[in-house]
């Protein structure tokens, strides 16, 4: 026998309280629809920077159309993300402004990226090619984004920006890291960058490289300890191959430094070093 309206009504009416319990006035934030709101920022803010890659204008008008109403785009949901995100904070048109005047630098070193991928990747055959289908320029850009955000103290929504490209190009870094320019990684599937790590420029990563924590400090109460140094520093014109794992807060990898496929370190490595797989020890001779 089929249930009556009031019997089916009855039971989602009750599993919906069951769920959600009694409505609380003024002490729940609500967090809907900010993940489809963090897409269409990020949209918004590479069609600025570059417009003829990620604007949407599918060939109409100038770019600097495109540019000018992806900011005014960008501008608005930037204030409603600030609003969801610090609901008593205040202030959000002065950051989201801020954010926007810092969009020529973010491009600047997006450039140098762009120009480390096509010079460093002999199947490069144009930097329009690298911004189009590199997965590694999808997470670049959309960390670099992120990061100023972070430093900026913008609770939650860096790390939204860097897991929606962590779930689209497998490609994992914290928004807190540090990274110079002319930072490429090549094929990128299953880089992780943690949180502390500092990355020097000219650096190049391949896929499933690993830069994360050897082990958590815990407070007395079982809690980890959060805030602290827990993931390597990489120097400057250092390469990292595939499968490689670096860890560590006190592990710091020098200049010029050569990091073997699947090597696993959680030691320092001189400048000018190299870490070979097969043997699992250094060898001199800045390779």
């Amino acid at each position: 026998m089929e249930s009556s309206y009031h019997d089916w009504h009855q039971i989602i009416l009750s599993t919906a309280f069951e769920l959600t319990g009694p409505e609380e006035t003024g002490g729940t934030v609500s967090y809907e629809g900010l993940k489809e709101l963090t897409v269409s920022l990020l949209t918004h803010l590479r069609s600025a920077m570059f417009p003829q890659i990620f604007g949407t204008g599918r060939g109409c008008g100038h770019h600097s159309d495109t540019c000018l109403l992806s900011l005014q785009n960008a501008f608005v949901q930037l204030q409603q993300a600030f609003r969801t995100v610090q609901p008593d904070a205040g202030g959000c048109e002065a950051t989201a402004l801020e954010l926007i005047r810092r969009l020529p630098e973010i491009k600047a070193t997006l450039d140098k990226d762009v120009e480390a991928a096509y010079m460093g990747d002999p199947a490069a055959k144009s930097t329009e090619e690298v911004m189009l289908t590199y997965p590694a320029f999808e997470a670049i850009s959309i960390y670099r984004l992120a990061h100023q955000l972070y430093e900026m103290q913008i609770p939650i929504l860096p790390r939204m920006m860097t897991e929606y490209a962590h779930q689209v190009t497998g490609i994992d870094i914290h928004p807190g890291a540090k990274i110079g320019p002319w930072f490429f990684i090549d094929h990128g599937t299953g880089v992780v960058i943690g949180e502390t790590t500092t990355i020097g420029h000219h650096v190049k990563l391949y896929q499933g490289v690993t830069l994360g924590a050897k082990s958590f400090d815990v407070n007395p109460d079982g809690s980890l300890v959060k805030g602290i140094k827990r993931h390597p520093d990489i120097g400057n014109h250092v390469v990292i191959y595939a499968g490689a794992t670096v860890l560590g807060g006190n592990t710091t990898i020098g200049d010029r430094c050569v990091i073997g496929g699947n090597v696993w370190l959680t030691h320092s490595v001189p400048a000018g070093e190299t870490v070979l797989a097969a043997h699992g020890k250094s060898s001199g001779g800045g390779k």
